[in-house]
């Protein structure tokens, strides 16, 4: 009697201890497929020419940043919108205020064309990889970086005036 009680014990004891070690195995696979779907990554800023390292911030997959500048020619103000993802970083959106040379004035394919409230022309539907994401940063005007709408980083203090630096994105 005493060895069948034993058994049962046993088995119980196996099936909850295997039950366990399941619900642990789970907790954790969701938390590592939660920090790798997120993706923990590093966004740099570099010169162009000698990859030298002029600031980097701790960012994660689907975090934005955009680029602003005064346009050369019009004189008005443009701003490229940007999203980290896995593969890379996309223009997702650019905001101007007036045409100029090396201003978007036809809209491709799944872009879309709209008017804010202050009359800037915003293009949305880029959805485009920018394998080398390069600025050159401004002597008349400078360029800010904003990252998550948040943090703002002038690229002439960080910089310099003329330099060519290039962003980027490494998980």
């Amino acid at each position: 009697m005493e060895s069948r009680v034993s058994r049962w014990s046993n088995h119980r004891t196996r099936r909850i201890v295997l039950f366990a070690a399941a619900v642990v195995v789970l907790i954790v696979t969701m938390v590592a497929a939660f920090f790798y779907h997120r993706g923990n990554g590093t966004l740099t800023i570099e010169d162009a020419r000698t990859g030298e390292q002029y600031g980097s911030w701790k960012l994660h997959v689907g975090d934005t940043f955009s680029v602003g500048f005064i346009h050369s020619v019009n004189k008005s103000p443009v701003t490229d919108h940007y999203e980290l993802r896995r593969d890379g970083i996309y223009v997702v959106k650019t905001v101007y205020y007036g045409f100029g040379a090396g201003v978007q004035t036809e809209l491709e394919d799944g872009q879309k064309l709209e008017y804010g409230e202050d009359g800037s022309m915003i293009i949305t539907g880029f959805d485009r990889r920018m394998d080398d994401l390069i600025y050159f940063v401004g002597t008349v005007s400078d360029h800010t970086l904003v990252i998550n709408e948040k943090e703002s980083v002038s690229l002439r203090d960080l910089c310099g005036r003329n330099s060519m630096v290039r962003f980027v994105w490494k998980l």
